[in-house]
C-alpha cells in the first residue's frame, strides 16, 4: 500500500464509501452490523446521521475514522484507500480526523486547557507557546475560557463535552467526526457548538459527519442521513 498523500487533489469528497459491510463475530456468532452502506462526504459539508441504538453507526464512525480495520467494500477517507491499508496509513490518517467521543476520553490528571493542547500538540512547525495560545483559543470559543485550570473531576459533564469538542477543533482537523457532540448540552449551548462547527466547515474547508438523536440541530445540516439495520438512507428514505 502506498504511503499517505495529503496534498490536496482535485477531488471534492473528503469520504468516499461503496458497499461497506462490517461483521462482528465468526461462525455462528457472526453478524452483519453493517450491510452495503454508500454514500460520500463533500469537502466543507456538515452531515447528520440519525438512527436507532444499534444500528450500526459507531461502528461506521469508528471505520470512517480509521480506528477499526476495514473488511469488505471501498472506504475511501481524504483520498486514501483503507480496505487493505496498513496500520501506519491508518495512524498518519488519523492525525489529520478530528474525533469527539460520547465519553469525552479527558486526562483526568491534566486541566481543560491541557486537555486541549493535547489536540494542538499534533500539529507540526508550532512552539510550545503557539500550541498553548491554540488551546486557549478554542477553549475562549467553547465559553469555557474561565475553566482552563480545572480538572476533569471539577467540571460538569456539558464542561467535558464542550473541552473534547475544543480538543478535536485545536488539531486543526480535515474531517470531524462527532458521536452525540450535543447530548450532554442544553440546547442553546448545543447550537452553538453545531453553529461553531458548521463555521470550521465552511470557513476549513473541513467536512464534519455527527451522530446525533438531538432533533434540535436537524436544521443547522447540509443534509441528513438516516440509518437502520446496518443501511444508509437519505432523507427522502431512498438507500444510499
Amino acid at each position: 500500500m502506498s504511503s499517505v498523500n495529503f496534498r490536496e487533489k482535485k477531488q471534492s469528497k473528503a469520504v468516499s464509501i461503496n458497499n461497506l459491510s462490517h461483521f462482528y463475530g465468526n461462525g455462528e456468532n457472526k453478524k452483519k452490523v453493517l450491510n452495503e452502506v454508500c454514500f460520500s462526504i463533500e469537502k466543507g459539508e456538515l452531515v447528520l446521521l440519525k438512527g436507532p441504538s444499534g444500528c450500526g453507526k459507531t461502528t461506521l464512525l469508528t471505520l470512517i475514522g480509521a480506528l477499526r480495520t476495514c473488511q469488505s467494500g471501498d472506504l475511501t477517507v481524504l483520498n486514501n484507500q483503507l480496505n487493505g491499508a496498513s496500520r501506519k496509513t491508518r495512524q498518519l490518517l488519523r492525525r489529520n480526523i478530528g474525533m469527539i467521543f460520547q465519553g469525552h476520553n479527558l486526562l483526568r490528571c491534566l486541566t481543560a486547557e491541557q486537555n486541549v493542547q493535547m489536540g494542538a500538540d499534533l500539529l507540526k512547525g508550532y512552539s510550545y507557546l503557539q500550541r498553548r495560545e491554540i488551546a486557549r483559543k478554542w477553549l475562549c470559543a467553547v465559553g469555557l475560557e474561565d475553566q482552563s485550570r480545572k480538572l476533569p473531576s471539577d467540571l460538569s459533564g456539558g464542561q467535558k463535552q464542550r473541552v473534547a469538542i475544543a480538543r478535536a477543533l485545536s488539531a486543526k482537523p480535515k474531517l470531524l467526526l462527532a458521536d452525540e457532540p450535543t447530548s450532554a448540552l442544553d440546547s442553546f449551548t448545543g447550537r452553538e457548538i453545531v453553529s461553531l462547527l458548521r463555521k470550521l466547515a465552511k470557513e476549513q474547508k473541513c467536512s464534519v459527519l455527527m451522530v446525533t438523536h438531538d432533533p434540535r440541530i436537524s436544521d443547522m445540516a447540509d443534509r441528513i442521513l438516516n440509518m437502520e439495520d446496518g443501511r444508509v438512507f437519505d432523507a427522502l428514505g431512498e438507500l444510499r
